[in-house]
């Protein structure tokens, strides 16, 4: 096992490891404990209690983090009509178009962290599914990337709109923001994404949803968080 760096052995002195934090106090530790030499991003990190290999129990969504991601996000556009393209570049994006957008992806351009489509184009980008699938670049339905109005989707995902999904072992890993941002912002990002995941529990489901959560930056330990507390007050009906 590798040594810890004295940096890292006094930042996990700050971290009892054993408890529970308040969703206020993970967002103030995990700032203060971000000292690294560049913006570190923060992410929170779930462990739900359902069977991603059964279709109903795949959890995904999207949700805008009011404070946005502190990360410029470079959006493309998969459309044909020239109003539509118009449109994706004026709200941001920095690609739009259709046969030649998909040939240029083919050939491995892949410098974009979002893409959004319209429904006439999913037939062609489904060519891209190899590509952008594992990557989870490709549009879906769901998340709102597979629209008519493609400029309104690019607009909300450059204001901080993000998507998460369920990976094989049942995790689901979001940034929620910079260790530049105070620890207010921090924690409003940090609940409408608990929020958004506790909304989108599979109707299917029985017992325990989400069993563990835990928030952390790039190169600082991780903060524990009450999984039951969370769950009574971000549940969808609660008052926050």
């Amino acid at each position: 096992m590798a040594k810890k760096s004295k940096r890292m052995r006094a930042l996990y002195e700050k971290v009892d490891r054993t408890k529970y934090y308040s969703l206020s106090e993970a967002s103030k530790i995990v700032k203060e404990c971000a000292t690294a030499k560049f913006d570190e991003t923060i992410e929170l990190a779930f462990l739900l209690g359902v069977d991603p290999r059964h279709a109903e129990q795949m959890v995904r969504g999207a949700v805008t983090l009011p404070h946005g991601t502190g990360k410029k996000i470079r959006v493309i556009a998969f459309c044909k009509n020239e109003d539509q393209i118009k449109s994706a570049k004026e709200a941001g994006a920095i690609e739009a178009g259709a046969e030649e957008l998909i040939e240029k992806i083919q050939k491995g351009w892949l410098d974009f962290d979002a893409a959004v489509a319209t429904p006439d184009m999913m037939g062609q980008v489904g060519k891209l599914g190899k590509i952008l699938g594992p990557r989870g670049l490709m549009p879906s339905p769901k998340a709102g990337t597979v629209t008519p109005n493609v400029g309104a989707a690019v607009a909300e995902i450059m204001k901080g709109k993000i998507e998460f999904r369920v990976d094989k072992n049942a995790n689901i890993h979001v940034p929620i923001g910079k260790a530049s941002f105070t620890p207010q912002q921090i924690e409003e990002n940090a609940a409408a994404v608990i929020s958004a995941i506790l909304k989108a529990r599979p109707a299917s489901l029985k017992g325990a949803y989400l069993k563990s959560c835990a928030m952390s930056s790039t190169m600082g330990p991780g903060v524990k968080l009450d999984p039951a507390a969370l769950t009574a007050k971000y549940k969808p009906g609660s008052s926050l």
